[in-house]
């Protein structure tokens, strides 16, 4: 009886680019703040950060079925 591996799917390949511009101050609370929590990926880091945010806005703004003050009640 042969054993069969099973490999994990590959990641998606990341292959369209975002740019986004700050000012020197910006950038220095960045760089602080990856520096701080000793974070060596800026784009990795950037990426999830705004997926999360995107996200949790998601699921915040998900239409309901009854307001937010009738299912309170």
């Amino acid at each position: 009886m042969k054993k069969i591996i099973k490999k994990a799917a590959p990641a998606p390949r990341r292959d369209k680019r975002l740019t986004c511009l700050v000012n020197e101050k910006e950038n220095e609370i960045i760089d602080n703040y990856l520096q701080r929590y000793n974070i060596r990926n800026k784009s990795t880091w950037m990426r999830e950060t705004i997926l999360w945010f995107i996200y949790t806005r998601a699921e915040t703004d998900y239409p309901t079925l009854f307001s937010d003050h009738e299912m309170r009640r």
